[in-house]
C-alpha cells in the first residue's frame, strides 16, 4: 500500500501524543468515509479505477505529519489536520453544484462551526491552548494553505496522494526522496513555503502535478463530477436529504440513502453515475475549472 509507506516516511508510527488525542474527535472520524476523489470511488469502474481508498481523514493526518515533520509547530500541525474539517460529502461535487467551479472552496464557510459543534474537539484545543478562531482561519498560515503557484503542505499532499491513487505516476522511491528532500523558505512575500533542495526533485513534482491537472480538466471527469451534483442536488430539490445531510454523513450512508429512493428519474441518474461506459460520455461545455499550476522553490528560488 502507497499511502502506508507514505504515511511511515511522515512518522505515523510515533504521531506525537498533542495530535494523537484529535484523531478521536467525531469530526475526524467523520472523514473517513469521506473520500479524497469526491465521491467518484464509487463511480463507474470504466471510468476510474483508483490504486486504493484515499480519505478526506487520510490526507488530513498526512497534511499534519507532514507539518509537523518540517516545523515542529503544535498551532501549525493542528490547523493542518483541521483544515478539511467542514468538507462535506463528495467533496469538490458540492462546489459544481454550488457553481463554484475555479476556487472551489464554497463549503470551507463551515469550518469554524463544525469545529464549534464539536466538543471534544473544543476539549483538545483547550488542552493546547488554541482558540478555535486560530486553527478555523487556517489561512493565514502559508505552511498549511498558500496561493497557487506557491506551495504548501496541503498542495504538496493532494499531489502525492493523487498520484498514488488516480494518475498513478509517482513510485515510493517518489514519495520517498520527496520527503526527504523538503525543506522550508522565506519567499518573496516573505511568507513561510514548502521548498525543495534538489532541482530534479522539484521537476518531478511539477511533472507528477502537471498530469494531475489534466485528469482534472478532462470532459470524463468535469462529466462525472457535473452527474453527480446533478444528483445530489436533485435529491435536495425533492427533500430526499438536506444539504446538512452532507455534514453529518459519510458518502456510503448517503448513497446508501439514494438506493432506497423511490423515483425512477433519479433511479436512473444514479444508474449513469455507477455504470456508463466512456464511450457513452458526451463532450460537455464548461466554465472555467481550477488551475493546478505549481511553481515551486528551489533553495529558496523560483523555479
Amino acid at each position: 500500500m502507497y499511502l502506508n509507506y507514505y504515511k511511515e516516511i511522515l512518522g505515523y508510527d510515533n504521531i506525537p501524543d498533542f495530535l494523537n488525542k484529535y484523531l478521536e474527535s467525531p469530526s475526524l472520524i467523520r472523514l473517513k468515509n469521506i473520500g479524497y476523489f469526491c465521491g467518484m470511488d464509487y463511480a463507474s469502474s470504466d471510468i476510474y479505477q483508483f490504486r486504493e481508498y484515499i480519505s478526506r481523514y487520510d490526507h488530513s493526518l498526512t497534511v499534519a505529519l507532514l507539518i509537523y515533520k518540517l516545523t515542529r509547530n503544535k498551532l501549525y500541525t493542528v490547523a493542518g489536520l483541521l483544515h478539511d474539517i467542514a468538507t462535506p460529502c463528495f467533496s469538490h461535487v458540492i462546489d459544481y453544484m454550488n457553481k463554484d467551479y475555479e476556487r472551489q472552496e464554497s463549503t470551507e464557510e463551515y469550518t469554524e462551526q463544525m469545529i464549534k459543534n464539536d466538543a471534544y474537539l473544543n476539549k483538545c484545543l483547550e488542552e493546547d491552548n488554541i482558540s478555535v478562531y486560530d486553527v478555523a482561519n487556517f489561512k493565514k498560515y502559508s505552511i498549511v494553505d498558500i496561493n497557487r503557484p506557491y506551495l504548501c503542505a496541503d498542495r504538496l499532499d493532494g499531489i502525492i496522494l493523487t498520484g498514488i491513487a488516480w494518475t498513478k505516476n509517482i513510485t515510493k522511491r517518489d514519495i520517498f526522496n520527496i520527503v526527504n528532500n523538503l525543506s522550508l523558505f522565506q519567499n518573496e512575500n516573505n511568507e513561510l513555503e514548502i521548498g525543495f533542495i534538489s532541482k530534479n526533485i522539484a521537476l518531478k513534482v511539477v511533472c507528477i502535478n502537471d498530469t494531475i491537472d489534466k485528469y482534472c480538466h478532462a470532459n470524463e471527469d468535469n462529466y462525472m463530477m457535473m452527474l453527480l451534483a446533478s444528483i445530489t442536488k436533485y435529491a435536495i430539490d425533492n427533500n430526499y436529504i438536506i444539504y446538512n445531510d452532507l455534514y453529518k454523513y459519510g458518502e456510503n450512508e448517503i448513497l446508501e440513502l439514494f438506493e432506497k429512493i423511490k423515483d425512477k428519474k433519479f433511479q436512473d441518474l444514479l444508474k449513469k453515475f455507477k455504470y456508463i461506459k466512456k464511450e457513452d460520455i458526451k463532450i460537455i461545455e464548461m466554465p472555467k475549472i481550477k488551475e493546478r499550476i505549481v511553481k515551486p522553490l528551489i533553495n529558496g528560488i523560483r523555479m
